[in-house]
């Protein structure tokens, strides 16, 4: 970036961030964002015309929410240890409290409470919930690891089976899958005795079979897949986004000349991965696999530079959310998992959402930063 010139020895707080910062990662960011207000222009006025907005009036909002999360990003890649820590802690307890505002003042919305007004504007506090309880679960493993007489285990699967309970009763499947899963993940690394982790993953897989079992809309969503994999009928929004990836071919149809979007409710959301399907082809949608791909191999290999388990697990932790996330979100658009109403991470339109991305993403550049450890043993405890 020839425009950005900082002395390698300035001590100022934005020339510090410049040289330690792990360049191939705010690249991503910053592609991954791009992709997003791009496909915007062209998914955005479709559903703005059927619901009776102004042609760019979405596109508009996700350039407003694209800033907000890249000022999300910059402010929290530049926290040291500590400040991640305290975020974390506060960021969590403050995102609890909305979500149970939500579940008694929030409005409901196709038959779930996952939202609150607040000043006037619409916000989903979940999405902050998921990147301050990955940090904060990886610092309570930490405390144990420091302090014997500490039980971090035991309060972090407290905390987890009360975050998961909150976002069940909204309900919000989606995002109890991805809170469980990864909190799995980082006890899975952290190094539970295998006994215990065998204990815990049969305890996950039971809840998972006793959602199937007892919650519909779960049971319509799997049978949905398994019938559309095993040569059933899919979705109607699972259909149309096949066929878009037929459309496009390896190059695409050409910017803006795709039809997915005008039928498809969600095409600037959800299903935003066809539009680029559509328009820009296969090629494109294989790079930004390899963008996600390359967020998630990097962070976690940069994680392994000092020997500091907080940072270890909060960087696989959130590494870890985004690939599924973006997982998730691909694989329903090619039927290959049930459709869940998640977003692609950084480039799905959507303000909380977005944010939630940016204050995650933001952590994780400050947390591979270059000695990010060594500037801050002082600041452990």
């Amino acid at each position: 970036m020839p425009w950005v010139s900082f002395s390698r020895s300035s001590r100022n707080i934005i020339a510090n961030w410049w040289w330690t910062v792990d360049k191939w990662l705010l690249a991503a960011v910053i592609f991954l964002l791009g992709c997003g207000l791009m496909l915007s222009l062209s998914a955005s006025p479709a559903v703005a015309r059927r619901l009776n907005y102004e042609t760019y009036h979405f596109v508009y909002r996700h350039a407003f929410y694209i800033c907000l999360a890249g000022g999300a990003v910059l402010i929290c890649s530049v926290l040291n240890l500590k400040w991640i820590r305290r975020l974390a802690i506060l960021g969590y307890a403050g995102a609890m409290f909305l979500v149970i505002l939500a579940l008694f003042f929030g409005p409901e919305i196709k038959g779930a409470r996952r939202w609150l007004i607040l000043f006037g504007q619409q916000i989903q506090p979940s999405e902050f919930l998921k990147p301050t309880f990955i940090v904060m679960t990886a610092w309570l493993f930490e405390m144990q690891r420091r302090y014997k007489n500490f039980h971090g285990v035991l309060v972090s699967t407290a905390l987890c089976a009360l975050t998961c309970l909150l976002l069940l009763r909204q309900p919000d499947y989606g995002m109890t899958a991805v809170v469980a899963t990864v909190w799995f993940a980082q006890l899975f690394i952290a190094g539970l005795p295998l006994k215990k982790l065998m204990i815990t993953g049969i305890g996950l897989v039971a809840v998972f079979a006793v959602a199937y079992l007892l919650l519909p809309h779960v049971q319509i969503r799997v049978e949905q897949m398994l019938a559309g994999m095993f040569g059933g009928e899919p979705s109607y929004q699972v259909k149309r986004s096949l066929e878009a990836f037929k459309n496009g071919g390896l190059f695409g149809v050409g910017v803006g000349e795709g039809v997915v979007k005008w039928h498809i409710p969600d095409a600037h959301t959800d299903f935003i991965f066809p539009v680029a399907a559509e328009e820009y082809g296969l090629l494109f949608c294989l790079l930004i696999v390899g963008v996600y791909g390359l967020v998630v191999i990097r962070s976690m290999w940069l994680s392994g530079r000092d020997d500091n388990m907080f940072i270890v697990l909060s960087v696989c932790g959130l590494a870890i959310s985004i690939g599924i996330q973006a997982f998730v979100n691909m694989a329903s658009t090619l039927q290959l998992g049930p459709t869940k109403g998640m977003a692609l991470p950084l480039v799905s339109y959507g303000g909380s959402a977005l944010v939630g991305a940016g204050i995650g993403i933001g952590m994780l550049l400050a947390l591979t930063r270059k000695n990010v450890y060594a500037e801050n043993k002082d600041d452990e405890g």
